[in-house]
């Protein structure tokens, strides 16, 4: 049997130098321990609901002032009421003191100065109109005849004799489907301004009925209307139906908006409003309903700053010479926004001839080739497929197209605000008659009208012929 391996003793300087480094060691893990400790409380906080969501964990050491900056903006002063507005004389404003404040001289008469307070009355009334409906009942066959009244409704009797106006209904559906106010919260805001007492219920049957009816109407006219269209933005974000994962699609111009929502996003639901055969541009994302073999034959511009994202994201990744497609990509997008930027001030010098080279220059970047890095590859072969499409650089060509999809992003932000402030559409109905109602007001918005008054004026029009 042969003898253990004898290991050497170490000398007390040797250990006193391997105790220091296990400390340092420990003192190390010790710090990182920590460190993950805190971002995983971090993050399980992050997952709760919490009173402030949005909030930063580390406050900026000099943040910016609040307000508009110097030289940024349009600044002006609040004009005078209009001359109608001011139903009462004026009140007097006399000067009280006898005798200069200052210096004790006499005071003379130099002028007369306007000034006004616009508020809200301290007691506001509702405007009730009472109605006397006569009644007659034929003698021969007993059937009762009721007067007729442009206000009133041909069923308006009995247990639903006293109904709500066209004025205040439409300001209460302005309230929750352009303005983002939840529509529990609704009457508690028309009882505060107005006095008057309505029920949640109430306004969902109501809005649902004009789904139904005028609204709903117009909101077809507008959906048949959007295919006629040079230029029409899309984009889409999540939604709910009933707690189910849902989409909320927006097709807009700068005249017309139309929302959507459906349980997929498909190139099946980009058709029911843009058809196979669309002739005009289509603005959107890189998603991949809009890149469907049935939307081929569409043209399209792709979000610049969409591109721009996905190569920034690639850039953090790469290092030394796997950068250098990245950023000939980057460069060439960059100078043709900042030329098309400049057609639109009038300042582009020779824009055609710029034009071409840059699409010259792109065309150059993304030819075919095998790049060794397979990331820069990806993007190789997606930006030249949409490059040999046009789909890219499509604005340089036609000034008149946008060369970002932020005027879709824009017209879903209060969709995006009013998801957070509310559970979204309890039932399809309820989703259609949010689609109709936003799609009307914000193209009233969009032409220079008033949303509730373009709601009234549906309420009083008479109903459309039967189709």
């Amino acid at each position: 049997m042969s003898e253990p391996e004898r290991v050497e003793p170490l000398n007390p300087a040797d250990l006193l130098h391997l105790v220091e480094a296990l400390q340092q060691r420990v003192a190390e893990l010790e710090r990182i321990n920590a460190d993950l400790c805190a971002e995983n409380e971090r993050l399980r906080r992050r997952q709760q609901r919490q009173a402030a969501p949005f909030s930063k964990d580390a406050p900026l050491a000099t943040p910016k002032r609040p307000g508009r900056k110097p030289g940024q903006g349009r600044f002006a002063h609040r004009s005078a009421p209009p001359p109608d507005a001011c139903g009462i004389l004026p009140i007097p404003v006399p000067v009280a003191a006898s005798v200069c404040p200052h210096c004790g001289g006499e005071l003379v008469a130099a002028e007369s100065e306007v000034a006004s307070i616009t508020d809200l009355p301290m007691q506001p009334q509702a405007v009730v109109r009472h109605f006397q409906v006569s009644v007659c009942r034929c003698a021969a066959c007993g059937r009762c005849v009721r007067g007729r009244h442009a206000d009133l409704a041909p069923d308006q009797y009995g247990a639903t004799a006293h109904r709500l106006g066209p004025q205040l209904l439409s300001v209460a559906h302005s309230l929750h489907y352009q303005h983002g106010v939840p529509v529990r919260r609704v009457p508690a805001i028309l009882a505060e301004l107005t006095g008057v007492r309505v029920t949640q219920s109430a306004l969902t049957q109501d809005a649902l009925r004009q789904a139904a009816g005028p609204v709903g109407d117009v909101y077809q006219t507008l959906r048949a209307g959007m295919a006629q269209a040079e230029r029409v933005h899309t984009d889409d974000t999540g939604w709910r139906v009933g707690g189910t994962p849902a989409q909320l699609m927006v097709f807009t111009t700068p005249t017309v908006t139309v929302y959507q929502i459906r349980r997929q996003h498909r190139n099946q639901e980009v058709r029911e409003v843009l058809p196979a055969d669309y002739a005009g541009v289509l603005c959107s994302d890189r998603g991949k309903s809009y890149d469907a073999q049935e939307l081929a034959a569409v043209k399209q511009q792709k979000c610049v700053c969409h591109l721009l994202r996905s190569v920034h994201d690639l850039l953090e990744t790469k290092w030394g010479r796997g950068r250098s497609f990245g950023l000939r990509v980057q460069q060439t997008l960059r100078e043709a926004v900042a030329l098309w930027q400049a057609a639109q001030a009038g300042t582009a010098a020779d824009y055609p001839m710029q034009a071409a080279r840059l699409q010259a220059r792109m065309t150059e970047v993304l030819r075919a080739r095998a790049l060794p890095d397979p990331t820069n590859q990806r993007l190789l072969d997606d930006l030249r497929w949409r490059h040999a499409r046009g789909d890219l650089l499509r604005f340089l060509e036609d000034p008149r197209i946008e060369p970002t999809n932020n005027r879709a992003e824009r017209a879903l932000r209060p969709a995006v605000i009013a998801r957070k402030v509310s559970q979204c559409s309890k039932t399809q109905p309820g989703a259609d008659a949010h689609a109709a109602f936003a799609s009307a007001l914000r193209t009233a918005v969009q032409q220079g009208d008033s949303g509730t008054e373009r709601l009234v004026h549906l309420r009083r029009s008479p109903p459309a012929p039967d189709r």
